[in-house]
């Protein structure tokens, strides 16, 4: 079945407060990295806000099955949640599976700083990599007519803006992504690394800002 029309309006700020929230650690993250605090302590801070990411997308997720006809609902209980039904479905999808990539990469960086894991640092550079792809895929998608209009119907005045945001915030990730990317034993371009995190999460925060549902005059 698909979710009821009752709990949208409950999933929509909570998703917004899963992104704005997420997205202010992974800006937190980065002058706590340069701080004279444990190392661990920036990894568990962008680790939690990349789990606040899934949380968030999880719900994105949920909300794009709306509206769906029931017969659109296939009979096997386990495959209904794995066919593309709509681009609005698809951009989520393919969101949330880029959150999932934040969520071994932010990990993996923390057992690799805390030395109990043999981690290399290729290797939790690889999915920080495929989570900014997989972002700039779905922020694409998102800037799609169709994709806008059943997101943004609360807030149609700011569609725009909010995939506009997201998208920058998307690119600015990937710029993170290419200066993180290792290099003897630092990273290519640590300027660029933390000022894309920073950057592409404000632009993350302000475009959830903006997906919130405004506030009714009594």
């Amino acid at each position: 079945m698909t979710e009821p029309p009752q709990a949208l309006p409950r999933l929509v700020p909570a998703m917004a407060w899963g992104f704005i929230i997420g997205s202010a650690l992974f800006m937190l993250g980065v002058p706590l990295s340069s701080g004279t605090l444990p190392v661990t302590v920036s990894g568990w801070t962008f680790f939690t806000g990349s789990l606040f990411f899934t949380g968030a997308a999880w719900l994105q997720f949920v909300v794009a099955r709306r509206e769906l006809p029931a017969d659109a609902v296939p009979a096997v209980r386990w495959n209904r949640w794995m066919r593309p039904r709509s681009t609005d479905w698809t951009a989520a999808a393919v969101q949330l599976a880029g959150t999932f990539a934040f969520n071994v990469t932010t990990l993996a960086s923390v057992l690799a700083l805390a030395g109990t894991a043999d981690v290399s640092a290729e290797r939790v550079w690889r999915p920080d990599a495929v989570g900014s792809v997989l972002f700039l895929m779905s922020s694409a998608i998102a800037l799609a007519p169709e994709v806008r209009a059943r997101r943004h119907t609360h807030v149609r005045s700011r569609s725009w803006s909010v995939a506009v945001i997201t998208m920058l915030g998307s690119v600015l990730f990937g710029i993170s992504a290419v200066g993180a990317f290792p290099e003897g034993d630092g990273v290519r371009n640590l300027a660029a690394a933390n000022a894309g995190t920073v950057l592409g999460a404000a632009c993350f925060l302000v475009a959830a800002a903006l997906l919130l549902p405004p506030r009714r005059r009594t």
